[in-house]
């Protein structure tokens, strides 16, 4: 199967699903904001130069896609000011759709997960083979990559990453990006591995465990008949390294792969530079499985997608799993979206 994603803003739609409801009284005021085209982190200058406060002041559970269609959540800081006037919020491709006062700032991580609307377009392959794909990701998930978004353009976080760790000074904020691509770097060449071994929904020998939902992790322990139940059911997943200072947890056989998967000489590189930037061993599962995945044809060649996904997670993973889809917000190209049904008119 061939298909082109993004062809209109409205083909990638993302909304942020909360972690709580706001307290209705404090310091600090949530903004729920529906953004078009635009990066989260200048949308939150923009809320700060509304508020009259300082960027800092302003915070977000996570950053969203910007050749998107996406509602978010934004806090900002208000200690005895009163809240501003929404009305008086302009600013290019953003609108604000509710606010309420809360006791406490956003926090970074507190949502629940994302729901995802897309449609791909000018899609060519056998109908039948394409929902066939589909159940099967529904049923037993799909492997837990990072995408392409947390590399850069062209992948180039990565050599900004060795240059860093080489001694290149770079802003705070950018730092954070490029030890999370490194870190993204090393964990999906683990996924790789097992993705080729197939076993990346299956326990290894000195398996570590990571508990669905959350990030609590546990073994490595025997594997019974009660772990081999909680695997099916999706309440545990396997697990890989976000690389960092210390031992790996995992052991024997599964230490095995992870070693291997990193040995080559960029992934030394990276691991050192991790090391030293002292961050700790972390996990991530290693598979995925979407939630309400379903779909429907809105032409012969346009597919719908719905689905929701916990944090951290990438869309992208879900549809590359389906075979060679393009991403046509990056092709250099002057034609508009293909004709096709508006996914945003979608029930």
């Amino acid at each position: 199967m061939t298909a082109l994603l993004r062809s209109s803003i409205e083909d990638f739609q993302v909304t942020e699903l909360p972690a709580f409801a706001p307290s209705g009284d404090g310091e600090h005021l949530l903004v729920t904001v529906e953004k078009r085209g635009q990066n989260t982190v200048q949308v939150a200058k923009w809320l700060a130069q509304w508020a009259g406060v300082g960027e800092a002041a302003v915070s977000y559970a996570g950053q969203k896609d910007r050749h998107a269609l996406t509602v978010q959540r934004f806090s900002i800081h208000l200690p005895g000011k009163q809240s501003p006037d929404p009305a008086g919020f302009v600013a290019p491709g953003v609108r604000v759709l509710e606010w309420h006062r809360h006791n406490r700032k956003l926090q970074r991580g507190a949502l629940t997960g994302n729901r995802f609307l897309l449609v791909l377009r000018q899609l060519q392959g056998e109908r039948a083979a394409v929902e066939a794909r589909l159940a099967q990701i529904a049923a037993r998930g799909l492997p837990n990559w990072f995408g392409e978004q947390r590399f850069g353009h062209a992948g180039g976080n990565i050599g900004q990453a060795l240059a860093m760790f080489s001694g290149r000074r770079v802003r705070r904020d950018q730092r954070s990006i490029l030890l999370s691509a490194a870190r993204s770097q090393l964990f999906n060449q683990v996924l790789a591995a097992r993705v080729a071994a197939g076993n990346w929904d299956t326990g290894l020998d000195g398996e570590v465990w990571l508990l669905n939902g959350s990030r609590s992790v546990f073994g490595p322990e025997p594997f019974t008949a009660e772990l081999a139940a909680r695997l099916e059911s999706f309440d545990i997943h396997p697990s890989g390294p976000l690389w960092g200072a210390g031992p790996l947890r995992s052991e024997g056989a599964a230490r095995v792969v992870e070693e291997a998967a990193v040995a080559d000489d960029l992934s030394l590189r990276l691991r050192a530079g991790l090391e030293q930037a002292e961050l700790r061993q972390e996990r991530r599962a290693l598979r995925l499985k979407p939630e309400g995945l379903a779909w429907r044809w809105l032409e012969e060649d346009c597919l719908e997608l719905r689905f929701a996904l916990p944090p951290g997670c990438y869309a992208t993973a879900l549809v590359h799993e389906l075979g060679e889809v393009v991403d046509a917000s990056q092709l250099a190209r002057s034609a508009g979206p293909a004709p096709c049904e508006d996914a945003a008119g979608a029930d």
